[in-house]
């Protein structure tokens, strides 16, 4: 399995090298050269297997050979071991139709771990061999961050800095992070929102002052390895309730377009999926981009949902890639423009192709707080405000009622106790295993939100 760049320019690699390299050195974000496809037959063989074995069969025609098939298998058994519940994504019926995914049983309580303890393992695995140092640069809306470093947090020949936008994450997600005590974490809380440490990021790996230094890479979702790990989750959903003979829909709460275009991919190598419903806050412009052809970047405003209070989603070029002609030429020039000015219409192509799986909806603050009091009130269960936003889309989306409707829990509703309470009146508390997460010692660096100060402080600090 070769990979390539949607801008087209970068040279192709392997999944090992791409594992590393996260961002494409032209800019773009890595695809597979053409997805690998199931067959009906394998995909009814995939029923009733643990989730590990599972992960394995999805993972093994993006790996190549890479891994061996025995030591794939090995690394996912590790990787799902600390999930609380056995069946690691579990579903929960909330009416005759409608579906929760949760995605939140792995140690730092949100979907990030589903990838990220996965990607942990194959930094270390792929680095071992090479005897390499990797400098991991990273910017969080709130999940990413805690996830990404409980992954690595210790390991020998791995160094991890991650920005977050001061005042604009949850207070447990921010101390899930910022009280990780291990010599190779650095937490850096920035002036300014997650679009702007995000753009940080993707100046890191273009600036050859850095590069030339430290070998960087990626835990975001312009990671490949993290998306792939994505995409076993929409099988696992599909085949209990009654794929492939059965079409599902599903419902994702996206800011950064990671999440739902692993389910793209998923459809891609022969899931029968019925829809993509993109579930957005008021930060909406893959709902503008999706049902009116609009790109543009507005300011963000914060939200109850703060890993969904985004402007730029990385990931979307990967489908604008994908559905558009695969003409990474074109794409680049596209992207050029929309760099330089925050806005870019879909072409024809891109708006037909995306049309044919996705549809989109948008969530105000009073419609996330129905949900949560709807999902309460009659099914007794307590959402945060991102899968609120999802069920609210999916809800809201004009499904067949044959068609079963998976909503993906994205957080425990524990990481957003003030949201949750306000509009249920139940606190939510956090899960036993999070242990002391409150009486535990903070550690992190405020830096103003300039790239320089960014760039000279990841510098001063790498080992």
């Amino acid at each position: 399995m070769k990979y390539i760049s949607t801008r087209g320019q970068a040279q192709s690699l392997d999944f090992a090298q791409v594992t590393l390299a996260g961002l494409a050195s032209d800019g773009g974000l890595y695809v597979p050269e053409e997805w690998p496809p199931f067959t009906f037959g394998e995909i009814q063989d995939m029923r009733g297997v643990p989730y590990s074995e599972l992960a394995a069969r999805v993972m093994e025609p993006f790996v190549g050979d890479c891994l061996t098939p025995e030591r794939l298998r090995d690394l996912t058994a590790r990787a799902y071991s600390r999930f609380s519940h056995r069946a690691v994504t579990p579903l929960v019926q909330l009416d005759e139709q409608h579906w929760i995914l949760e995605l939140f049983h792995g140690p730092t309580l949100a979907f990030k771990d589903v990838a990220l303890q996965m990607l942990g393992l194959l930094f270390e695995e792929f680095l071992g061999e090479n005897d390499g140092k990797l400098t991991i640069v990273g910017a969080t809306s709130g999940d990413t961050g805690s996830a990404a470093i409980d992954a690595v947090a210790g390991l020998e020949n791995v160094e991890i800095f991650m920005l977050h936008p001061k005042g604009r994450v949850s207070e447990v997600q921010r101390r899930q992070m910022t009280t990780v005590r291990a010599p190779n974490v650095h937490n850096i809380a920035i002036d300014g929102s997650f679009d702007d440490a995000q753009a940080m990021v993707k100046r890191i790996f273009a600036d050859d002052n850095v590069t030339a230094k430290l070998r960087i890479g990626a835990v975001n979702s312009i990671n490949w390895a993290r998306l792939m790990a994505q995409v076993v989750y929409y099988f696992a959903a599909a085949l209990q309730l009654g794929g492939p003979e059965r079409k599902i829909a599903f419902s994702v709460p996206t800011g950064n377009f990671g999440d739902v275009f692993a389910g793209h991919v998923a459809s891609r190598m022969g899931l029968p999926i019925k829809r993509l419903i993109v579930a957005t806050n008021v930060n909406d412009i893959l709902h503008r981009a999706l049902s009116q052809g609009d790109y543009s970047a507005g300011t963000v405003t914060p939200t109850a949902a703060p890993s969904m209070d985004i402007q730029v989603s990385s990931n979307f070029e990967r489908l604008l890639f994908d559905v558009g002609g695969r003409d990474g030429a074109a794409l680049a020039q596209q992207m050029r423009g929309f760099d330089m000015q925050k806005t870019m219409r879909l072409t024809n192509a891109q708006r037909e192709g995306a049309a044919s799986l996705f549809t989109s909806t948008r969530a105000d603050e009073d419609k996330t707080s129905h949900a949560m009091r709807w999902a309460y009130e009659e099914c007794g269960q307590l959402l945060d405000p991102h899968t609120a936003i999802g069920l609210h889309a999916a809800r809201e989306a004009d499904v067949d009622p044959e068609v079963p409707v998976v909503t993906l829990a994205t957080a425990h509703p524990a990481k957003f106790p003030d949201a949750v309470e306000r509009s249920t009146g139940i606190r939510p508390g956090l899960p036993a295993r999070t242990g002391d997460l409150f009486a535990r010692e903070e550690s992190y660096v405020e830096l103003p939100g300039t790239y320089e100060d960014v760039r000279d402080h990841i510098l001063g600090n790498a080992a």
